[in-house]
């Protein structure tokens, strides 16, 4: 018979699991800072506080004209369009629309919009899963129409 000999654990095992545990906890949070400010698509304004002093006013002015919007994809063509409060279609002049992802600028593009007499539309190829629209029109008087949206596209 052979007789086991029991290790003794001492201060130096339990440093060594300390460290070895702290170490992938702080491994894992590096990774996930550097991948959080990698993938960050920018800021919205350049400064917060000189937005928010027109902010009521141009939600008010928005909200006045009785804009909806709709988007959709259908057969490698996105549809983009402007109702007004009766459900008729509104020619707004485009300012700046950006089709892209909510994570990432990796997949931004402008796509090439005309105006087919009900929408607008424009060719595109989306991979599956959520996009966003981030659009600025113009109304006839001047009135700035911004708006997000969220639409998902099936893979």
């Amino acid at each position: 018979m052979s007789k086991t000999q029991e290790k003794e654990f001492t201060g130096r095992h339990m440093l060594m699991i300390m460290v070895g545990a702290f170490g992938i906890i702080i491994a894992v949070n590096v990774t996930m800072a550097v991948n959080a400010v990698g993938t960050f698509p920018g800021l919205e304004v350049s400064n917060s506080y000189v937005a928010s002093q027109t902010f009521d006013d141009d939600r008010a002015a928005q909200e006045a004209l009785g804009w909806s919007t709709d988007v959709r994809v259908e057969d490698g063509v996105l549809h983009l369009s402007f109702t007004d409060a009766e459900g008729a279609p509104v020619r707004a002049q485009l300012v700046d629309i950006t089709l892209g992802r909510s994570t990432h600028v990796r997949d931004d593009q402008t796509p090439p919009f005309r105006w087919s007499g009900e929408d607008y539309v424009a060719p595109v190829s989306l991979d599956g899963g959520n996009w966003n629209i981030r659009l600025v029109a113009r109304a006839e008087d001047g009135t700035e129409f911004k708006q997000r949206m969220i639409f998902y596209v099936k893979g």
